[in-house]
């Protein structure tokens, strides 16, 4: 076959796709190369906990080591399994969300379907890649999820953030709303504020959008995580939001399995055709050895989560009493919200401290990496979040008491230094 030369001069390299260049930039892996680089450095940046998962999973391996030996178990482990999950995992899980003490309430499957995922942030991926064609909306209450903006952004849709509070007023979210929109997306407890959102605020907007013809998202995957008085509720346990409510879980948080890459979705029947699409695409069928491990891990339930959650509630604290401290010490700054819920805290520079800094240079990713860098302590910058200004989540999930004292006296002599500088 003969290849003609290029016209004029030689060709350009091929390279990504120009549309990518409208998709938010992931900020993880670049806290995690200054982490690696900045030798001693303690992170308050990413969203894990601590400790693995419930000793069962470990028996499963070791068992599944075993049985590779017979070949009825190979071949079942080495093959495609059913593209929604597999039968066991996937009973598992129904068991689990109708649980009469369910945390959030039992929830109601009428109308809907469950989908295991490689992760809860591919369900909501491959939610988005149903629902939305290009230049459909889906609105985002600030601070929203980087990732589920990304997502958004990658289906071709547009994330339209909304400063709604950090507790979102319904009728801010409905002001909100244009032909395009398809869905509103709410988290709670919530990443990256800790806060968690009171029963009657998510009935509202679950309300607003079966009134108007939308999906509500609703992220529970810090479902376990609540240490202050309003507890955990799931919009999908109403009675008929199985048509119009999609329900998002995890198994990397309280169960320590950030790892295993294994989450699940609650979603309305209607959507399943196009789900099989995404997922056959994309995954053709979630891992089957990590499905056996979420069966054990699952089993396990919510008595095995609650004392090492229960843990976080101390740390939580530590850092709500330190940021009090410091900001009576003299430091302009603040925890935006009481985090009753979660790992995080959402700290922010007062505005005539940002206003300091950003006349100095710093915005808040500078901030981000100057504290990692200059200072030894990591935190994510809240413009990651769809924040302005100089705000920074910090997560308490992956340290004890003695360092998190310690990475909060970096943090706040950090923020001492740059301000001095300005």
């Amino acid at each position: 076959m003969r290849v003609d030369p290029p016209r004029s001069g030689s060709p350009e390299r091929p390279g990504p796709a120009r549309r990518l260049e409208g998709v938010l930039q992931p900020v993880i892996p670049v806290i995690s190369a200054l982490v690696r680089d900045t030798p001693g450095c303690l992170s308050l940046a990413q969203g894990m906990v601590s400790w693995g998962p419930p000793p069962g999973v470990a028996a499963l391996l070791a068992a599944a080591a075993d049985a590779m030996a017979g070949a009825d178990d190979a071949a079942a482990l080495n093959r495609y399994g059913a593209m929604a999950g597999d039968p066991a995992l996937l009973e598992a899980i129904r068991r689990n969300l109708t649980a009469p003490d369910r945390p959030g309430a039992p929830l109601q499957l009428d109308g809907a379907t469950v989908l295991v995922t490689a992760g809860s942030n591919m369900a909501f991926n491959a939610i988005a890649q149903v629902i939305t064609d290009p230049g459909d909306e889906l609105i985002l209450p600030l601070p929203c999820y980087f990732n589920h903006a990304m997502a958004v952004q990658l289906a071709g849709g547009v994330a339209v953030p909304v400063d709604a509070g950090l507790i979102p007023d319904p009728d801010q979210l409905a002001s909100a709303i244009t032909p395009r929109t398809r869905a509103i997306v709410t988290v709670s407890p919530n990443n990256p504020s800790g806060v968690v959102m009171p029963r009657a605020v998510l009935e509202a907007i679950n309300r607003l959008c079966a009134l108007q013809g939308l999906f509500h998202i609703h992220d529970e995957a810090y479902e376990h995580f609540v240490h202050g008085q309003t507890p955990h509720w799931s919009p999908g346990s109403e009675a008929g939001s199985g048509e119009h409510t999609i329900s998002l879980f995890s198994l990397s948080k309280a169960y320590g399995m950030a790892g295993w890459r294994l989450g699940y979705a609650v979603v309305p029947v209607q959507l399943s055709p196009g789900l099989a699409q995404v997922q056959d695409t994309v995954l053709i069928c979630p891992p089957r050895i990590t499905q056996r491990a979420a069966v054990a891990a699952l089993s396990a339930g919510p008595d095995w989560c609650r004392p090492r959650v229960a843990r976080l509630a101390a740390l939580q604290q530590q850092l709500v009493a330190a940021v009090a401290r410091a900001r009576a010490g003299g430091l302009p700054l603040r925890l935006l919200a009481e985090p009753d819920g979660a790992f995080y805290g959402l700290l922010a520079l007062e505005p005539e401290a940002s206003q300091r800094l950003s006349a100095a240079g710093v915005d808040g990713r500078t901030l981000m990496v100057r504290l990692a860098s200059g200072h030894g302590v990591a935190c994510l910058s809240g413009d990651a979040f769809g924040l302005v200004g100089h705000a920074l989540r910090l997560s308490t999930g992956m340290v004890d008491g003695p360092t998190l004292a310690v990475a909060l006296e970096r943090l706040f002599g950090g923020i001492g230094a740059l301000l001095s500088e300005a």
